[in-house]
């Protein structure tokens, strides 16, 4: 088996997001050094403590998920082979670089900070996310120009994230009930993320990234996809520049999928957290085997599954 890593972006984060990677040892340099990004409050007691709308603010939440993915991988050690393929889900993509060989772990934490800062910097009050299923693509780009707003993240199967102003997402979800999508959401986040509404924070965002150490070609020989077009890095500059257009460019995230699969792609783990990258790929081929970090008891548990999976 080809093994697929995908790093949740925010919006699941829970209160046991940390069950299996938050006594691990090799762990806890990550979450020491996330604690100081979030007031001195380690996120292990963050999201026990804290009440459920701070851990879907947007600096928190891409802290929070990001120290889980990084964590997680820490936590696998040797367990994850070398060339294997990665792939983010938003901030997710940030988890990826790191865990591909490209940053520190603790600069792929502090790049997040900036990140969120530079987002937050550029947001308009009311801007938000929607989730979108069942309605064609053509149908919604109708709607979204229409409406001033965007699709942010395609995903298989018929399901957008479409990003804007809360006017424009109210009037758009209206809009798609009357046409009868077979689901209409809206998501835990407060900015019109991956829409050319935050524009100003990718330029931001890219002089920040100029400024980082960057190991390439990856260390580990991964295979790390950017989100707006699925193409692998091969190109440090290029690479980069990529990394800060998914602010504000859609993200491409059922290509990325495929792209998994061409590349030969028979296994995937989600670091999390949640389920909803797995369940994506369960969607596109049944015959894919597809798990989250959180549907295991232990981290030997995922260690054990990859091992048989590898040796299949």
């Amino acid at each position: 088996m080809t093994l697929a890593i995908l790093c949740s972006g925010q919006g699941r984060q829970h209160r046991e997001m940390f069950a299996l990677t938050g006594d691990a040892p090799e762990a806890a340099h990550l979450f020491a050094h996330a604690a100081t990004l979030l007031g001195g409050k380690d996120p292990r007691d963050f999201v026990g403590t804290e009440p459920d709308e701070a851990l879907h603010r947007n600096r928190a939440g891409q802290i929070l998920c990001t120290v889980q993915a990084l964590a997680a991988a820490a936590a696998l050690g040797d367990a994850i082979p070398c060339g294997v393929i990665i792939a983010g889900y938003s901030v997710g993509e940030i988890a990826a670089w790191s865990i591909g060989g490209l940053f520190d772990a603790t600069v792929a934490l502090d790049l997040v900070v900036r990140r969120a800062e530079a987002m937050d910097a550029a947001t308009r009050a009311g801007d938000g996310l929607i989730f979108v299923r069942g309605l064609r693509r053509e149908e919604l780009d109708r709607l979204c120009e229409r409406y001033d707003a965007a699709i942010a993240i395609v995903n298989p199967g018929d399901a957008f994230v479409i990003g804007g102003g809360r006017e424009a997402l109210d009037g758009i979800a209206a809009e798609a009930r009357a046409m009868h999508a077979a689901r209409i959401v809206v998501l835990p986040v407060e900015v019109a993320s991956h829409t050319r509404r935050l524009a100003g924070a990718s330029a931001v965002f890219r002089e920040v990234l100029g400024s980082v150490p960057v190991v390439f070609p990856p260390r580990t020989g991964g295979r790390i996809l950017s989100g707006i077009d699925a193409a692998p890095v091969v190109s440090l500059e290029s690479g980069l520049d990529k990394l800060a257009a998914q602010i504000s460019h859609t993200v491409q995230w059922a290509d990325c999928l495929q792209a998994c699969v061409e590349a030969g792609a028979t296994g995937f783990l989600e670091l999390g957290p949640g389920h909803a990258l797995s369940a994506m790929v369960a969607g596109i081929d049944t015959g894919l085997s597809a798990r989250s970090l959180d549907d295991f008891r232990s981290m030997q548990g995922v260690r054990g599954w990859i091992a048989h999976h590898l040796g299949a």
